[in-house]
């Protein structure tokens, strides 16, 4: 089994001063991605806490309306929005707060605490330059045309506000303010259909230090070599202190903001006679299934009508599933999705068929779309 754990790079600078220009020298980032769905479905009840209309974040106070505004251009839903003030990574005794603070533990360890640590960042950034917000696009070099600057994939407060897609988005504020060595850790939003392995919020860390020419003028190496080398070394040492002696891979990849660019992948060797053990699902309670066919329009997607689901039935919906999908003579387009109900705490009784109801008026009114 492999996972990948972290990517690197490149794009330094010779002084902080000129951090803007991104043909100078050498340095590098790298993203540790990690899923919350997943650790969210375990939370215990005393985590669950109530989310109020007025948030602070990061210093900042949000509201409802600052999120969820009355603009055509606008597609976060409240479900979103109640996301916002859980900050999973900034619990200690949540996973991925455990997780952070280990992350932590080998930088303090192996740098003597150089790391300036972030895990307040306000999630609200801008797509374009903004005095009060960061860039979630153009600063990282994402071209006009790519897909994720599309309102299928991000969550638009308007038209130049979104809700950050990447740690990444922090990175050239940080950098102009004069950190040449730090770690964000955050909550981040991404439009995507609903299953058991994709979930619109999940956490993200992201580590940046930049590289002056005297830091490789004595190794024989050019800076992009020298830092490239103290990438590896640095992820190989992470590695070994959260996931212990295993087998590990580099690959090559790619990043408009990150050039070069690699990937750490950690192979798990299962241990002796643990071959045989079974999935679990994350419920022990039975899923509930309910079938939804429609005939769809040229502006359907399939991360609109998820979003249309989760808006209705939370949590409670596992997993939607196109099961059908054919073109008649007229060319109009019928597909049928399948959509899974689960509970964590109880097994779910007739209260789904008005939920599924619900669903399918939604879907309708909101798609435009004409059910069969």
């Amino acid at each position: 089994m492999a996972v990948a754990i972290s990517l690197a790079q490149v794009t330094l600078f010779s002084k902080p001063s000129i951090l803007l220009h991104r043909n100078a020298i050498i340095g590098f980032s790298f993203p540790i991605p990690f899923s919350s769905s997943s650790a969210h479905k375990i939370q215990t009840h005393k985590w669950r806490q109530p989310v109020d209309s007025l948030l602070e974040l990061g210093g900042v106070k949000i509201g409802r309306d600052d999120v969820v505004k009355d603009d055509p251009t606008n597609n976060v839903p409240d479900a979103i929005f109640l996301k916002l003030g859980m900050q999973l990574h900034r619990r200690d005794q949540h996973p991925i707060g455990i997780l952070k603070n280990a992350i932590y533990d080998y930088f303090n360890a192996n740098y003597s605490n150089k790391f300036d640590k972030l895990d307040d960042l306000c999630p609200i950034v801008s797509t374009k330059e903004k005095v009060y917000f960061l860039q979630n696009f153009d600063d990282v070099l994402v071209p006009p045309d790519h897909v994720s600057r599309s309102y299928n994939d991000t969550y638009y407060i308007d038209s130049q506000t979104v809700l950050r897609c990447h740690t990444s988005a922090h990175q050239a504020e940080l950098l102009r303010r004069g950190h040449t060595h730090f770690l964000v850790t955050g909550d981040v939003y991404c439009r995507d259909f609903i299953d058991s392995t994709h979930y619109p919020v999940f956490h993200q860390m992201e580590g940046v230090r930049v590289f002056f020419p005297g830091d490789w003028e004595t190794s024989g190496m050019d800076g992009t070599s020298y830092a490239a080398e103290d990438l590896k070394k640095c992820l190989d040492g992470l590695a070994q202190h959260l996931f212990g002696n295993v087998e590990m891979h580099w690959i090559d990849t790619y990043f408009p903001f990150t050039n070069p660019l690699f990937e750490l992948e950690i192979y798990c060797q299962f241990s002796k006679d643990q071959l045989g053990v079974k999935f679990k699902p994350f419920s022990k309670y039975p899923p509930c299934y309910k079938d939804m066919s429609f005939w769809i329009n040229e502006s359907f997607t399939e991360n609109n009508l998820c979003e249309v689901v989760r808006g209705v039935a939370g949590d409670l919906v596992q997993e939607v599933q196109l099961i059908d999908n054919f073109t008649n003579k007229k060319g109009m387009t019928s597909q049928c999705y399948q959509i899974a109900y689960r509970s964590m705490e109880r097994s779910l009784t007739d209260e789904i068929n008005e939920l599924q109801w619900n669903v399918r008026e939604q879907v309708q009114s909101k798609l435009k779309v004409v059910l069969r």
